[in-house]
């Protein structure tokens, strides 16, 4: 009976088929990304190690907050040449924006990064090494042509490598740059806080420069682990018409094992990468988001820079206390405040978006700085209190709002094919805003003392005006989708 009944259950059963997701168009590509990466996937290193480099970016800026005055000594600078080292990372960082931004669009996400990482080995070295200022500033120069290209390529790789919904979304992984640059800031600080402790008095010349020279450490480890685990991003892939390059990248690095369709006709580029399209940014629907993006990145770049690479001025001139106190003060400040307040975000976009998120943010620090305007240099230890309080809500509201939330609107108010230039420009105008702030913040301080605040308070201001003319929220938003409509009436 079992064997009369065999073939029966043969001619029954259905034939097999392949039941791999089919690739048709950079479209299905997208689509794929955005449902999330398969379990054990190596897609949420690729993320890592593109914050890796935020990191760099981040310690790298900030390593000179506490070096200044030892720099300015021992080279016997002038507040001008103290100013052209403290900004000569800025200089290079707003060409290497521009030129990264193009560069990530036409060549890949890869390519670009695993180049600028060298950067970073070479300029930290040359930085520790420098024997004038002259030296140093051309090495930070050119660290900062580094940080410039990172920007634009790692926020790629984050909204490239993420779904478009739900916890882990694009939005919540471009906002992990924040809390990444709030750790790398206080790493810094712990570092000076160990080479202040085990350095002897008389080699506290060396504090500085054993600083600068440890941004090659991390570098050097990103190097190493490359090859291992970053991948070209499929989307672009895609976008550039090799179908067959997306569906192994999808295979390797997001745990998707696709198949492209056969009769599929290559698809054309999504848009070309040229110069052109920085002007690009500045028409049709992308004007309106590029306004907003760019205010939002200057003035979040101006008053973060005014306050928190100002911080250990400020509060050795609100406590009169020694340098250890200054530092302790400055990374519980950074840890508690700015760095929480970025968890926060990244917790809490998927929910309420950016757009509302970016508002609080700039509320708490224009309610800050006028605060701290009003307060002024504090004589009683109420006043001294009632400051700090008012420089931690400034922190906990950049962490909050624009801190996140300005690559955010820079990264995901664009599709791929503009996501490169889209990100360098607004990088662009905000390392210009960066090295005015660096620059002008102790002439102004001197100047004015605590009523500087004043002038601050206008950067918070300018952005929550641009937030309530301009209700663009990029969260949860697929804006590749314009570009695969574009692709269609071509």
């Amino acid at each position: 009976m079992s064997v009369s009944l065999a073939p029966e259950r043969a001619a029954a059963r259905p034939a097999a088929t392949d039941s791999r997701p089919v690739i048709k168009s950079a479209a299905d590509v997208s689509s794929l990304v955005n449902h999330g990466a398969a379990i054990g996937s190596d897609a949420r290193i690729v993320v890592a190690i593109a914050l890796g480099g935020i990191f760099l970016d981040a310690y790298d800026l900030g390593a000179l907050a506490f070096g200044m005055k030892d720099i300015a000594r021992e080279f016997s600078l002038t507040p001008t040449g103290s100013g052209f080292v403290a900004s000569a990372i800025t200089f290079g960082a707003i060409i290497g924006a521009f030129l990264g931004g193009y560069l990530t669009d036409k060549i890949g996400r890869y390519r670009v990064f695993m180049a600028d990482m060298f950067f970073f080995v070479v300029a930290a070295i040359a930085c520790a090494l420098a024997p004038n200022a002259w030296v140093l500033g051309g090495a930070r120069f050119v660290m900062g042509l580094g940080v410039g290209i990172d920007l634009p390529v790692a926020m790629a790789f984050l909204a490239e490598f993420s779904r478009l919904q739900g916890r882990g979304n694009k939005a919540s992984r471009v906002a992990m740059w924040c809390p990444v640059w709030y750790a790398a800031i206080s790493v810094s600080y712990l570092l000076v806080l160990g080479l202040y402790a085990v350095l002897p008095e008389h080699n506290a010349g060396w504090l500085w420069r054993l600083i600068l020279g440890f941004g090659a450490v991390p570098a050097i480890a990103i190097i190493a682990i490359r090859s291992r685990y970053m991948s070209e991003s499929p989307v672009w892939a895609a976008n550039q018409g090799d179908l067959k390059g997306a569906a192994a990248i999808l295979k390797r690095s997001y745990g998707v094992d696709a198949r492209v369709d056969e009769t599929a006709v290559v698809p054309p580029k999504a848009r070309r990468a040229t110069w052109s399209n920085y002007g690009a940014l500045l028409r049709g629907v992308y004007l309106r988001r590029t306004v907003l993006a760019t205010v939002i990145a200057i003035a979040s770049s101006f008053a973060y820079n005014a306050v928190a690479f100002g911080l250990p001025v400020i509060i050795s001139s609100f406590l009169a206390q020694s340098m250890l106190t200054t530092i302790l003060a400055s990374l519980a400040l950074n840890l508690c405040f700015a760095f929480a307040g970025g968890l926060f975000s990244v917790r809490t976009v998927p929910k309420y978006g950016a757009w509302k998120l970016s508002v609080v943010g700039y509320a708490f620090q224009l309610a800050a700085l006028v605060g701290l305007a009003v307060v002024g240099k504090p004589s009683t230890g109420v006043e001294v209190v009632v400051a700090i309080a008012f420089l931690a809500a400034f922190l906990l509201g950049q962490g909050v709002g624009p801190g996140s939330h300005s690559m955010t609107f820079a990264s995901l108010s664009y599709p791929t094919s503009l996501r490169g230039v889209g990100v360098g420009f607004n990088q662009t105008l905000m390392r210009a805003s960066s090295t005015v702030s660096l620059f002008l913040f102790p002439v102004l301080s001197a100047a004015l003392g605590t009523k500087v605040f004043w002038i601050i308070a206008v950067a918070p201001l300018a952005g929550l005006v641009a937030l309530l003319a301009v209700r663009w929220e990029p969260s949860g938003y697929d804006v590749d989708a314009e570009d695969f409509a574009a692709q269609q009436q071509r």
